[in-house]
């Protein structure tokens, strides 16, 4: 008898120790044999040794074929155990695995690939009259504080030597001055000449 999975087909005659969901195939027996099979749990996985936990029998077909219907047992270590009517020595026996856990993990689904974000709507220009926008002017609220407006400095024109500005203005004023005094000293160059004629004249006397 051997240990076959469920999608292994009745044709093949090896053991199969590691399954999930299983049959029991038997072949090479006589014509309507009965077989009876139990199984056990076994060490390391068994929390009792020896426990059964399935048992059955099979009647074979003229051929001496037969199968079990599929069977499952928790994930763990187990023993089949077999006997039959004129079978010599002790009960026929086979270790299996069950491990379902593995076949159980289908592969994921795949992810669907992230739409595109869509673009970002401009901006609205903003309208006249609304704070913080172009073209306003904002009224600050009663208590609120107004940000200092910030005055920007004419230079004043730079002067020049044409006549503009203050060095102009001082330029204009020194002629007169000079002016003045060349006055002073002809009207006093005047008077001394006056005095050194009448001065001639009496001398002539």
């Amino acid at each position: 008898m051997k240990i076959h999975d469920a999608e292994t087909g009745e044709e093949l005659r090896k053991n199969e120790p590691h399954v999930c969901e299983f049959y029991l195939d038997a072949f090479g027996f006589d014509a309507a044999q009965q077989v009876d099979r139990r199984i056990e749990a076994w060490a390391p996985t068994a929390d009792v040794k020896g426990e059964t936990v399935e048992s059955g029998s099979l009647t074979l077909d003229a051929q001496g074929h037969g199968r079990t219907d599929d069977l499952t047992l928790p994930d763990g270590h187990y023993k089949l155990f077999w006997n039959f009517d004129g079978e010599n020595g002790s009960a026929k026996h086979k270790v299996f695995w069950t491990d379902c856990e593995e076949s159980d993990d289908k592969p994921g689904e795949p992810t669907e690939p992230g739409k595109p974000s869509e673009p970002g709507k401009p901006s609205e220009p903003g309208k006249p009259g609304e704070p913080g926008k172009p073209g306003e002017s904002a009224t600050p609220s009663p208590g609120e504080s107004t940000p200092a407006q910030t005055t920007t400095a004419t230079p004043s024109p730079a002067p020049s030597g044409q006549g503009g500005g203050d060095l102009a203005e001082t330029g204009s004023s020194a002629p007169v001055g000079l002016l003045s005094g060349v006055a002073a000293v002809l009207v006093a160059a005047g008077g001394a000449l006056m005095f050194w004629r009448r001065r001639a004249g009496a001398n002539k006397a």
